[in-house]
């Protein structure tokens, strides 16, 4: 049976798509990382709750702005940010306007 575990937690996974499609609904979230909307809604809570992210209402919908310069938060990774991590999976960090 193969292993089911990857390197990158869920809140990584959220992160990046964010910061791919900030637009992105939480259904869409939940489906693309591999879990319950729920589960979904609680860790885009938790990461705006941090601030790694801004939440934007625009309409009946919301949009998310990821915040590249915030450290991560596991002393192992205190020394790095956000958009470290980015950079590291391959995604372009672009510094957005705060709205």
């Amino acid at each position: 049976m193969a292993e089911s575990w990857t390197f990158l937690t869920n809140h990584a996974h959220v992160l990046v798509l964010l910061n791919r499609n900030p637009e992105l609904r939480l259904r869409d979230l939940a489906g693309s990382v591999g879990i319950t909307e729920r589960a979904t809604q609680r860790i885009v809570g938790e990461l705006v709750d941090s601030g790694y992210l801004t939440r934007h209402r625009v309409g009946r919908r919301n949009s998310y702005t990821v915040h590249p310069d915030v450290a991560l938060r596991h002393p192992l990774e205190a020394d790095h940010t956000v958009g470290d991590l980015l950079t590291a999976v391959g995604e372009p960090v672009t510094a957005r306007a705060k709205t």
